[in-house]
C-alpha cells in the first residue's frame, strides 16, 4: 500500500463508521422525521464508496465484494415484495401493514413501514454500491502516458 495521502486515509478511517450509524440513525427514524430507507442507503453506500475512493478497489471489495452488492439487490425487493405477500396470506390487502397485528393495526403499521424501507434501505445501498463498481473497475481507453 502507498504511503502518501495519510491524513486522508486515517481521516477516511475516521468517517466511515459515523456515516454507517448516521444510515442507521436515518433509517431507524425516517417515520419520526425525513428520511428513510432511500436516503439511509444512498448515506450507507457513500460510507463504502468513500473507502473505495481512498482506499481502492481491492480493498472496499474485500469489506463488500461485487457479488455481495448484486444480491443486496435483489433481497431488498424480496423484502419489500413479501412484506405484501405476507399481508396476502393473511388475508389482507396486498401491503395492508394493518395485517401484522389485527389486535393494534398502529403496531402493525410501524412494523410494516420499518420493513418495506429496510427493502428499500438493503436495494438502494447494493444498487449504488454496484454502480460505483461498474464505474470505477473500469480500464482507461487512454493509459496516463499519453496525456
Amino acid at each position: 500500500m502507498m504511503h502518501h495521502h495519510l491524513i486522508l486515509r486515517v481521516v477516511t478511517k475516521m468517517l466511515v463508521a459515523p456515516i454507517i450509524l448516521f444510515a442507521l440513525y436515518v433509517q431507524f427514524h425516517g417515520d419520526f422525521s425525513p428520511g428513510g430507507g432511500f436516503q439511509a442507503g444512498v448515506i450507507m453506500a457513500v460510507g463504502f464508496i468513500l473507502y473505495g475512493i481512498v482506499y481502492g478497489m481491492e480493498n472496499v471489495q474485500a469489506v463488500l465484494p461485487a457479488w455481495l452488492a448484486h444480491k443486496m439487490m435483489a433481497l431488498g425487493v424480496l423484502i419489500y415484495a413479501g412484506t405484501g405477500v405476507v399481508a396476502l396470506f393473511l388475508g389482507y390487502d396486498f401491503l395492508d401493514y394493518g395485517s401484522f397485528s389485527p389486535q393494534h393495526p398502529s403496531h402493525g403499521q410501524h412494523w410494516g413501514i420499518f420493513a418495506v424501507e429496510f427493502g428499500v434501505l438493503v436495494t438502494v445501498t447494493g444498487v449504488m454500491i454496484s454502480i460505483y463498481y461498474a464505474f470505477a473497475s473500469r480500464r482507461p481507453a487512454i493509459s496516463d502516458e499519453e496525456w
